[in-house]
């Protein structure tokens, strides 16, 4: 029933947006700076705020414009090197003379679009040949195309690595990186000759019994089957993937807006003050985020109930128990990949510690090809994006890339 009663609420209330757009579409013709028509200001602000505070399931445009490589501006083009029901393995193509280092960006499959990881890729761009993970919405997956769970998901690592070929590094942004450094292991202990060359985790749960946040303890709170009752549903008929069992990227949205709703509150306020006083580039930054945070996608739901029962409940990793289509994973196998921590210092979601996890289980890399980076002053969204992203954690990524490059 969740699934049917998200998508009737979304059936109303969507003419009403579209018709809140439009009035204020036609309100922002009037001069509301005259004096005699202040009272439009308000209206105006308003219908725009409630027109644009929608939720969509349509990927958004990674939209990457040129970015500058050595000392010119080069074009970036998206080619989809390989593809399965699931995901694609997406490249962002540049014209360039020189041989850059290949980079597998593992985006998470949280509820967003790996869209949500465009300014990870515009920064990696200037110095990296980039590919990503680009996830499909499970709801536009035909149950002809068989489950998806926590091994398919750590298999299609494996097989994207392999599609890009020897000497690749890959970077995992936080959910992945237990998917991510199984993948490495797995691919080690088989001495695959495109087992990558360094492995960047960003923000990830390795170990959730370090510090355990709110995330880690809601997933505690309840068994399995709770979740499985309770957040589970089936998609309508209507969409491709009519009758797969999802986790619904609206609940998962709303869970994360509930855990910081008064600075989601904050900001719509400040939008609507924002157009009231006609800041439109403060306006325009605010809609940006907005429509890629309300585009959601969902989720197979043997890949969710998995990930939260392995690894925020069995903690299968950390403890030796994890296995991968009931092989042992061993990251104590993984002996030539170098591995980088990064954390965040106010990270809500996977606290300090979590992720620094895993260079502790990878005891067979030499000391000398292990890093880790504490990142002061940001969250969760800091450690892959925006400016201390790009200006004090980028250049740790790419030293470590640089340095394992070969």
């Amino acid at each position: 029933m969740i699934y049917s009663m998200l998508q009737a609420s979304q059936d109303l209330l969507n003419p009403v947006r579209r018709l809140a757009r439009g009035g204020s579409g036609i309100l922002g013709r009037v001069d509301g700076r005259h004096p005699a028509l202040y009272p439009v200001r308000p209206w105006r602000a308003g219908l725009e705020v409630f027109g644009h505070a929608r939720i969509t399931h349509a990927r958004p445009d990674y939209a990457i414009g040129p970015v500058r490589v050595g000392n010119r501006m080069v074009e970036v083009e998206e080619v989809v090197v390989a593809a399965t029901p699931f995901a694609s393995l997406l490249h962002f193509r540049k014209d360039v003379e020189i041989r850059l280092p290949r980079v597998l960006v593992v985006a998470p499959m949280s509820g967003h679009f790996a869209t949500l990881l465009r300014n990870t890729v515009q920064v990696l761009l200037q110095d990296h040949d980039v590919y990503i993970t680009d996830w499909h919405n499970a709801r536009d997956v035909p149950l002809s195309a068989g489950r998806f769970g926590f091994d398919e998901f750590t298999a299609h690592v494996m097989d994207f690595l392999r599609a890009i070929g020897p000497g690749a590094h890959v970077l995992a942004v936080c959910q992945p990186v237990v998917a991510v450094l199984a993948a490495v292991a797995i691919m080690a202990e088989d001495h695959d000759r495109c087992s990558p060359r360094s492995m960047s985790l960003l923000a990830g749960p390795i170990d959730t019994r370090v510090r355990p946040t709110t995330v880690n303890a809601l997933a505690r709170s309840k068994p399995i089957d709770w979740f499985e009752r309770t957040l589970i549903s089936n998609v309508p008929w209507r969409h491709r993937g009519g009758g797969r069992r999802v986790y619904p990227g609206a609940v998962q949205l709303a869970a994360f807006m509930t855990m910081n709703l008064d600075r989601h509150l904050k900001a719509h306020r400040e939008q609507f003050w924002a157009l009231h006083d006609g800041d439109l580039a403060k306006a325009m930054l605010h809609r940006r985020f907005y429509d890629e945070y309300f585009a959601v996608m969902d989720l197979p739901a043997e890949f969710y109930l998995e990930t939260v029962s392995r690894v925020f409940q069995e903690h299968a990793l950390p403890l030796g128990s994890l296995a991968w289509r009931g092989r042992p994973v061993r990251p104590q196998a993984i002996r030539r990949t170098a591995i980088l921590t990064v954390e965040g210092e106010k990270d809500d979601i996977c606290a300090i510690g979590q992720t620094m996890a895993a260079l502790d289980l990878c005891r067979g890399v030499p000391v000398t090809m292990k890093r880790h980076h504490l990142q002061t002053g940001v969250g969760h969204y800091g450690v892959f994006s925006g400016r201390r992203w790009a200006q004090q954690i980028y250049p740790r990524v790419r030293e470590m890339i640089q340095v394992n490059e070969g």
